[in-house]
């Protein structure tokens, strides 16, 4: 569906050249939530830019839905960008406009009839879940709403393709939330392709099937997203990764439980259908070792579920070493993150 080979980004300024992106390739399936991710001045605005021309590449080739995009004159491009949808951090919806009428919008510039368009913008207000504020101004809405009319303006002209820009940036936990799981449906219901742009984490790990991680305009990582969780490769993935997984007042409770204490912190790792508990009670059960839980969380993500765990395991070393091929025997990844 998506296709990037050798793109690269290059702006000159006053201050000289500046390299936004560098050499990314990326191939994204027909269907997918595919997100990017990294911290400001990553380059992934400009990458996620170039899927549409809005900023040309210097160097590479953009295909989508089978059309090169950096081959085509100004009037292609033009139709085939009507295949692309876009969403923005601060919703880009006109202000002297209803509901109603901002959804319409690219309908009447495309030359749809009234008819047509009315009909078309009463499927997508239900779609987005705006049923009774279609005649409110974007004034009267929460940012919640705005963003609803601003996805439903974006599939107003069908696309097969949707690109979130920070979509979720500008709202708080539970309002992102809830956009999040509204983009996974119409990608469900749909069969629409997404690509999102993020600097959170938790948007990755909620809906993405696949994940690149941007550093200094490079792609450092890529892959599914448990698949990333699982083995994150590099520092900055690590980072991200961990955000979700090691708040810091536990890293507080770590460290002092494991300067106070003869024995070995360990942190489990379960994937898809394995899970924590079991495996704790077995261990008690099996060896003579106390074993007492720091930590623990699952994360649901689109290929299933990932969690860790965290404990301290208290006995003699045999046992201990024992008890943790034992742990591994079961398909669970056991790492002795520090020991007295």
């Amino acid at each position: 569906m998506i296709e990037l080979k050798g793109i690269n980004k290059t702006f000159f300024s006053k201050s000289g050249k500046v390299e936004a992106v560098k050499n990314v390739n990326l191939s994204i399936e027909k269907g997918e939530i595919f997100g990017v991710i990294g911290y400001s001045g990553a380059g992934k605005s400009t990458l996620i830019r170039m899927l549409n021309l809005l900023e040309r590449p210097t160097d590479g080739t953009v295909t989508v839905a089978g059309n090169n995009l950096s081959s085509l004159n100004e009037k292609k491009l033009r139709s085939a960008r009507q295949e692309i949808g876009m969403i923005f951090q601060h919703f880009n919806i006109l202000w002297s406009r209803t509901v109603r009428d901002n959804i319409a919008f690219p309908l009447e510039i495309s030359g749809i009839s009234k008819e047509d368009r009315k009909k078309r913008v009463d499927e997508l207000i239900q779609l987005v879940g705006l049923e009774g504020r279609e005649n409110a101004y974007p004034s009267q809405l929460s940012g919640g709403q705005k963003q609803r009319v601003g996805i439903a303006r974006a599939l107003a002209n069908n696309p097969k393709v949707l690109l979130c820009d920070e979509a979720t940036s500008a709202l708080d936990p539970k309002t992102t939330d809830s956009i999040l799981e509204l983009l996974t449906e119409i990608n469900k219901k749909l069969g629409l392709t997404i690509v999102l742009i993020t600097h959170e984490m938790h948007v990755i790990r909620k809906i993405c099937h696949g994940v690149a991680v941007m550093e200094n305009g490079n792609v450092v990582e890529e892959g599914s997203v448990l698949e990333v969780f699982h083995h994150p490769k590099e520092p900055i993935t690590k980072d991200f990764v961990n955000q979700l997984s090691e708040p810091e007042e536990m890293k507080e409770s770590i460290a002092h439980l494991a300067a106070s204490n003869d024995g070995e912190l360990v942190q489990f790792t379960f994937i898809k259908g394995k899970t924590g508990s079991p495996l704790v009670t077995d261990l008690i059960r099996r060896y003579d070792v106390e074993v007492n839980i720091i930590q623990g969380k699952i994360s649901h993500t689109q290929d299933g579920p990932y969690g860790k765990l965290s404990v301290f395991i208290k006995g003699s070393q045999p046992v201990i070493d024992e008890a943790l091929a034992y742990v591994r025997g079961q398909g669970v990844e056991a790492e002795v993150i520090l020991n007295d």
